[in-house]
């Protein structure tokens, strides 16, 4: 085994040791691990080409170091990824910011785990929707064929 150093702060650290304390988890070691290995399981798990919209959401404490202007600039930064994106503010230095992108899994969750390393940022969630495009010849009216791309959401990658 190998020994890291970490820190947390003090509200971090209670709620590990609330965490200890309601799975039975011997040490701070133990529960690290334990949390560790349940995040990376929930990490998608998808070919990074692959096609996909992703639902980024994260609180964000906009008090804490431009945080207010970059994250928004981050989202501009891929414009032509951006769907749409939602801030709510929830007391007067946090907001709940919910993004919606399409493009690649690998993009996507680059930008969300890029997002989610930010100090001030807590709760990240990523949630992704796999999709196909096709392009497709149709008629509409008495007009000549044209080409339409369809997306189709698969039910897995």
């Amino acid at each position: 085994m190998q020994r890291i150093t970490i820190t947390l702060d003090e509200d971090l650290a209670a709620e590990l040791d609330g965490f200890m304390a309601s799975t039975g988890a011997q040490s701070r070691s133990e529960a690290i691990r334990d949390l560790l290995r349940r995040g990376l399981a929930t990490r998608p798990d998808a070919p990074a080409e692959a096609g996909c919209f992703g639902v980024v959401s994260c609180t964000v404490d906009h008090s804490l170091r431009n945080l207010a202007s970059r994250v928004p600039q981050g989202r501009l930064d891929r414009h032509d990824q951006t769907v749409a994106a939602l801030s709510v503010p929830l007391d007067h230095a946090t907001a709940l910011e919910v993004t919606v992108m399409r493009g690649r899994v690998g993009d996507v969750a680059a930008y969300a785990e890029t997002l989610f390393l930010e100090r001030g940022v807590m709760h990240g969630a990523l949630s992704l929707v796999p999709v196909t495009e096709d392009e497709v010849l149709h008629v509409h009216n008495d007009g000549p064929p044209h080409a339409h791309r369809h997306l189709k959401v698969q039910s897995s990658f």
